[in-house]
């Protein structure tokens, strides 16, 4: 069993960074993939942002994200990072780590390949002036 601690959202200006943590209680072994999905206020789902393949470090991000967020890990200290820069009211949302027991297949236009078996509790971020 994965535990996932998130943390690092606030409020920050249009056009300001923020950089997003999460804890891992397991290692790059207890997982196949990690990464970041956002939920939108008023929305029902939840949208993937960025993961990370644990064998291989490959990442992959969604369209909006691309060329603005980060995500990267450090494996001695059981880390996940997503750094956002040049952040939009857009991306106000509550951000939540997730990890894949599994690997999984996923549909051509689904996004960053990552389903969520374990769920971290979630960060608010609010980009406003």
């Amino acid at each position: 069993q994965v535990q996932l601690v998130d943390d690092g959202g606030g409020l920050v200006q249009p056009g300001g960074s923020l950089r997003l943590s999460c804890a891992v209680s397991g290692g790059p072994s207890d997982y196949f993939a990690i990464g970041w999905f956002r939920q939108a206020p008023g929305t029902r789902g939840r949208d993937g942002v960025a993961c990370m393949f644990s064998s291989d470090s490959s990442t992959y991000y969604a369209d909006f994200v691309k060329g603005r967020f980060t995500i990267s890990r450090d494996n001695d200290k059981n880390m996940i990072y997503l750094q956002m820069n040049n952040l939009t009211p857009e991306d106000t949302a509550v951000y939540y780590c997730a990890a894949d027991r599994i690997r999984r297949k996923y549909p051509r236009d689904y996004g960053p390949p990552l389903f969520g078996d374990y769920w971290g509790q979630g960060t608010q971020v609010t980009v406003s002036s």
